[in-house]
């Protein structure tokens, strides 16, 4: 798979007995790794055995520094170098299982920066059969900026993913993308509804509002969408085709939820590549996402615990 994440970040996952805003704190550890969407769902698919590539957009010495780290951990980067600094992100994960995430934006691209991380993602794409744009988008980029590499997939014959939030994820509908992979309140807040800024934790009405969700970005212009819900399962749905739910397998500990979507998103585009169908290409992500959360690091799964998850979500 090709997958298309402009916004790297260097994170910084901290943990602390206690997170009490408006206090002087000291976390008890600290990890620094390279970050963002795109580099997750790169992990992901390295550790299912599934051959990926990502495209990135590299600012400054910390770019350099973070690309270095990403060559470590064996994955194939392709970068535009640009002027400013890489962002950070804090990950605060406390003694009781709460986590906090507190997101740089990145330094602004230009058009010309725009124009060649396009030109990179287009001459890659006719040696893989997806192309995932994950994430967010760097200030600067296009309002339709996933839309455009989803056009470009479309004139290569290469099927689009689309795994993003706000205004990202609105401006990639136009194109009509193969398919749109938002978690529940990403769904809801690019519909402009008034649940779309609330966490989805295992509501009670995640399934109704997941295929309600499904159903009106379909209409909005995807030709297919999978809406998950976080514990509770994923909402599947093909243009002229029924809807379908996909309950989430139950984990023993949540060790760490970040990255799950992503690992999801790997997954199922590993699956969709292979040529498997939309819905057991689902189940795969549903499987590998739940697997994920088991681990301490972002992006992080284990194939065979993957693979009795997919067992052990019921069929039909």
């Amino acid at each position: 798979m090709l997958i298309a994440g402009p916004n790297l970040t260097i994170d910084r996952t901290l943990a602390i007995d206690e997170l009490r805003p408006g206090e002087v704190l000291r976390f008890d550890s600290v990890v620094v790794t390279p970050g963002g969407k795109g580099l997750n769902v790169a992990r992901a698919a390295r550790a299912l055995g599934h051959p990926a590539v990502l495209v990135s957009l590299l600012p400054g010495r910390t770019g350099e520094a973070a690309a270095a780290l990403i060559a470590d951990e064996g994955i194939e980067l392709h970068a535009i170098p640009y002027h400013g600094e890489l962002r950070s992100s804090a990950i605060i994960q406390e003694r009781g299982g709460r986590t906090t995430v507190l997101n740089e934006p990145g330094p602004p691209v230009g058009e010309a920066d725009w124009a060649a991380y396009e030109r990179m993602v287009g001459e890659r794409l006719g040696a893989h059969g997806v192309l995932v744009c994950s994430g967010s988008v760097p200030p600067g980029s296009p309002p339709d900026a996933y839309g455009r590499l989803a056009r470009l997939a479309e004139a290569a014959g290469v099927t689009s993913l689309v795994d993003a939030a706000g205004e990202t994820l609105v401006g990639a509908l136009g194109a009509a993308p193969s398919l749109v992979t938002p978690n529940l309140a990403e769904a809801e807040g690019a519909l402009g509804r008034a649940r779309g800024a609330q966490a989805v934790l295992s509501a009670e009405d995640a399934r109704p509002r997941a295929l309600a969700a499904a159903e009106a970005l379909v209409h909005q212009g995807a030709r297919s969408v999978v809406v998950t819900a976080d514990a509770e399962g994923a909402a599947v749905l093909a243009a002229g085709a029924p809807a379908e739910w996909i309950p989430a397998p139950r984990v023993a500990e949540v060790r760490n939820p970040i990255g799950a979507g992503d690992v999801f998103a790997s997954a199922l585009a590993a699956a969709l590549e292979r040529g498997e169908p939309l819905a057991l290409a689902a189940r795969a992500g549903v499987a590998a996402a739940a697997a994920s959360v088991e681990s301490p690091t972002a992006g992080v799964l284990d194939p065979e615990r993957m693979r009795a998850l997919v067992e052990a979500i019921p069929r039909g």
